[in-house]
């Protein structure tokens, strides 16, 4: 079926519409200073000030982190370590790594939808070799090549929550991988948090046994890929010594 060309206009104006309000928000951003607002320095600074901010308004805060969250990982800006670390400053370990998740899930998700609407095509054929080793990933087990993307960050977090989007993964899959993916994670710097006055650097915050525990549970994530192809090439061997006989 052609489209009409009045639904062809429609269809135009608003993929102008998200994309004017993308290239918005991330004007809005720098243009406000939050990129300097999210740095280790200026969350020590307003430490206190977070805390009495916490205990008198504290549903609205938690609200309010789940939202500035997720937009920024919508919006692909710099400073989700920061975040990740106010955000276990202020509510603690458990609740900190529920809200880390629920608003990268989040975030990650919408730019997921909104890239697949907007630029599917287009991406495809530009976004690079980079990208293109990627998506040959998805091509087949999805969900567990995703999940082992979120787990050991051997490409950038907004990279990653782009490609699939040009890619056959479901919503449903993106989501589920996203979130169990990035639970690991959200907890170390939730639990970083908690203990911010003794970090002086974001090169402090992941020590190389954890890193080695990201890989090792990349390792798990692949293993049933693994395991998968081993077994097609032993059918295909018994298939192949069948018909030699």
């Amino acid at each position: 079926m052609v489209p009409t060309p009045k639904k062809s206009a429609n269809s135009t104006w608003l993929k102008l519409a998200v994309l004017a309000l993308f290239a918005g928000g991330i004007t809005a951003f720098f243009a406000l200073g939050g990129n300097e607002w999210l740095t280790l320095a200026a969350l020590k600074e307003n430490r206190e000030a977070l805390f009495a901010l916490a205990e008198r308004h504290y549903w609205t805060l938690l609200g309010g982190a789940v939202l500035i969250y997720a937009a920024a990982v919508a919006l692909s800006v710099p400073g989700a370590v920061i975040m990740s670390l106010a955000v276990g400053m202020l509510f603690g370990r458990w609740t900190g790594t529920a809200i880390i998740v629920l608003a990268a899930t989040l975030g990650a998700t919408l730019v997921f939808l909104a890239a697949r609407y907007l630029f599917a095509e287009a991406a495809r054929r530009r976004l690079g070799a980079r990208a293109n080793k990627l998506m040959t990933g998805f091509n087949e087990n999805a969900f567990n090549y995703l999940l082992f993307l979120r787990l050991v960050p051997l490409f950038p977090f907004w990279l990653v929550n782009l490609v699939p989007a040009f890619t056959p993964v479901s919503t449903r899959v993106y989501v589920a991988a996203t979130a169990l993916g990035i639970i690991p994670g959200s907890f170390v710097f939730a639990n970083l948090g908690q203990s911010l006055g003794r970090i002086n650097s974001t090169r402090e915050l992941v020590s190389g046994e954890t890193l080695a525990a990201f890989a090792l549970l990349g390792v798990f994530a692949l293993l049933p890929i693994v395991i998968k192809k081993i077994r097609a090439k032993n059918k295909t061997s018994a298939g192949g010594a069948r018909a030699e006989e």
